[in-house]
């Protein structure tokens, strides 16, 4: 559990908040995130790498909540967005255009000129197909768009499947046998000012070995490149640091700056990386409440009030949250925790110790990543609310968005228009 989040008089609070205060106020379930956590673990980012300056562009993608935007973006962030939507977030939340880059495969014109027109630092060219078509929209505008080539090293993250984004057959990057095409492109064509390169080798990456080797091509890369007479000014190496989540360990921190250092700090570009997970998964929490206990003939089920639509990490990825009670010395039982969705895989996790009763609330720890910005209304439930605290406040950063206003935003066709009779 992370020092934002602990028992006090035996009620686990976020900073100075007791969730039983906000469960009484707002209903379950909810997310709740911690501006203190958010602020030390950007700053224990930062400062891995002493007193070398290095641009950190929050991944938006992690948690788009423009209220955790607006806090990191104080600490000094930047933003990488991944759409126009993401971008439009980044603006708003007072992320300037300059500390903004722009990711992902399959950008649309409309984004590029979204891109274009907003002034962004840089966006980051995923494909000989995306070279020509930002060439064609800045040309449009009579500007030269700045740009990073993001190179597939072929390298395995060795984290989960459908997050491992660096391996040959993925849709991300250009692969390296590629890129020497690629740099013709972006050195020639007329709307590109070519600035350097990007990698990113995955999401939740825990063991540091396969940044080293993804890293160690990246500068063979810059090398040869500049033994042609390219400049190469910039090295975007993405994100992808994962956190401890229930039973992991991690080796320090430390340890992967050491090898950012090792092997592309001697290169004299600017380094600059795309933090996510790392800087919002351990100060988000998923409080919920337990609904029923069921007794099977194989399994006990402890049924909660969040589904899989609210957190669907564990469904895709098999992952594996800490789940806590909320108030200690509560009888608990050995039981699978399940949300109330019809799918077999609305399933939390088995085997935990929990409390036992209809009523107690239980907070699902390590769910600032990956969760409210990736929920839904299936099976036709509301968007739950997020919560942001500080010291001892707390303000509602996301109202629950009910069924009767989602509802709202349909509209007949022409011939269903009236009520059924």
């Amino acid at each position: 559990m992370s020092g934002a989040f602990a028992y006090k008089g035996g009620a686990l609070c976020a900073e100075e908040v007791a969730f039983e205060t906000i469960a009484a106020e707002i209903g379950t379930p909810f997310y709740c995130y911690s501006t203190a956590q958010l602020q030390k673990n950007y700053h224990e980012f930062e400062s891995a790498f002493g007193s070398r300056s290095v641009g950190v562009h929050y991944a938006i993608k992690a948690n788009p909540n423009r209220a955790v935007i607006r806090t990191l973006a104080n600490c000094g962030a930047g933003a990488d967005v991944t759409s126009a939507g993401e971008l439009e977030r980044a603006l708003d939340a007072g992320i300037a255009p300059d500390r903004i880059v722009f990711s992902g495969v399959g950008k649309r014109r409309d984004e590029l000129d979204a891109a274009l027109i907003s002034g962004i630092h840089q966006i980051n060219i995923e494909s000989i197909s995306e070279l020509h078509a930002l060439s064609a929209a800045a040309s449009a505008f009579g500007r030269k768009a700045p740009i990073a080539l993001r190179v597939n090293p072929d390298v395995s993250a060795r984290t989960y499947q459908k997050t491992s984004t660096a391996e040959l057959g993925t849709k991300f990057g250009i692969d390296h046998s590629q890129i020497g095409e690629a740099l013709k492109l972006a050195t020639s064509l007329p709307g590109l000012s070519f600035k350097g390169f990007t990698i990113h080798i995955g999401s939740h990456v825990h063991d540091y070995e396969p940044f080293r080797q993804g890293y160690g091509k990246l500068a063979e890369i810059v090398k040869a490149t500049r033994a042609q007479g390219i400049k190469v000014e910039r090295l975007d190496l993405g994100g992808g640091v994962g956190i401890p989540y229930d039973g992991e360990t991690l080796p320090p921190f430390k340890d992967y700056a050491a090898i950012v250092i090792e092997t592309v700090g001697d290169l004299d570009c600017a380094l600059a990386f795309e933090p996510g997970r790392r800087l919002v998964g351990d100060a988000g929490v998923l409080v919920s409440r337990v609904t029923y206990v069921k007794k099977g003939a194989a399994r006990t089920f402890i049924i909660i009030d969040a589904g899989m639509n609210d957190l669907i990490r564990p469904a895709m990825y098999g992952a594996r949250h800490s789940i806590v009670p909320v108030r200690e010395g509560k009888d608990t039982i050995t039981a699978d925790v399940v949300g109330p969705i019809c799918e077999t895989s609305d399933l939390f996790g088995k085997d935990y110790r929990l409390p036992a009763k209809p009523g107690d609330l239980i907070a699902i720890l390590q769910a600032g990543a990956y969760g409210a910005a990736m929920s839904s209304i299936y099976n036709g439930r509301p968007l739950i609310p997020e919560v942001l605290v500080a010291g001892g406040r707390f303000s509602i950063v996301r109202r629950r968005i009910a069924v009767a206003e989602q509802i709202c935003w349909e509209s007949w066709p022409s011939w269903l228009s009236g009520h059924p009779v």
